[in-house]
């Protein structure tokens, strides 16, 4: 029985130990942020250098692409040589996130405006109907003044081909989609060398594309997404200064 006692007296002195020293460490771990710091869950912060898209082993590079713009100029990649700029895919008479997306980029134009070195490239995924006069004018409605901001025409088939396999971003024909066609509203960042680029989520890996539908004062969305306007913003700052 006393060996039984002196067993109890001792496992209740470790625990006493162990509540003194471990516990408040813990605890001070909690206080201090340190637990909330290491979620996985959000994106990396803002100072971190901008990731590639590697495909196949190679960092993703813009392909050649030539189209006719609202002015009825033939521009082509080689015109965005030295530029950081946004790509989007859209159409003028879509009837649901086109306009907000269009509103972003405008929101993004202001803050660029002195910048010669920034761009926009907004290609029509409806040629038939957007024609230069009709890009023209939806450019002169939105109050478009980047003179490298291009609203880009041309076949379609080329077009498609550009979003899918250049960009990777969906764009269809659809007819009991609204307006008669559906996309992603993602937007892509381009640096001055054609390299698709973004920032990385928590386990390393490139967000890729930015929403261009969730605008900068609308937080984060359901699904726990950040400011996406705001975020690109800060990185087309970070491409103009590589």
């Amino acid at each position: 029985m006393k060996k039984s006692n002196y067993t109890y007296v001792w496992v209740s002195l470790i625990v006493l130990i162990f509540g003194i020293i471990v516990i408040p460490k813990i605890v001070d771990r909690i206080n201090g942020g340190t637990v909330v710091q290491n979620d996985r869950m959000n994106i990396k912060n803002s100072n971190d250098k901008l990731s590639y898209l590697i495909l196949d082993g190679k960092k993703r590079k813009v392909p050649p692409f030539a189209f006719i713009n609202q002015d009825s100029l033939l521009i082509s990649d080689q015109d965005y040589k030295g530029k950081v700029y946004v790509v989007e895919f859209f159409f003028t008479t879509c009837p649901t996130i086109c306009p907000l997306m269009t509103k972003n980029l405008v929101n993004i134009q202001g803050d660029f405006k002195e910048n010669n070195e920034f761009g926009i490239a907004s290609f029509t995924i409806n040629p038939r109907h957007d024609s230069p006069r009709v890009l023209k004018e939806y450019a002169e409605k939105y109050n478009v003044t980047n003179l490298d901001w291009n609203f880009l025409t041309g076949e379609k088939e080329s077009i498609y081909d550009l979003a899918a396999t250049g960009f990777n971003i969906f764009a269809a024909e659809k007819e009991d989609a609204p307006g008669g066609f559906e996309h992603s509203g993602m937007f892509a960042l381009v640096d001055k060398n054609g390299y698709i680029r973004s920032r990385v989520d928590s386990f390393g890996n490139p967000i890729i594309y930015y929403r261009g539908t969730i605008g900068e004062k609308e937080g984060e969305n359901e699904e726990g997404e950040q400011q996406q306007i705001t975020i690109l913003k800060e990185d087309i700052k970070k491409l103009l200064a590589e």
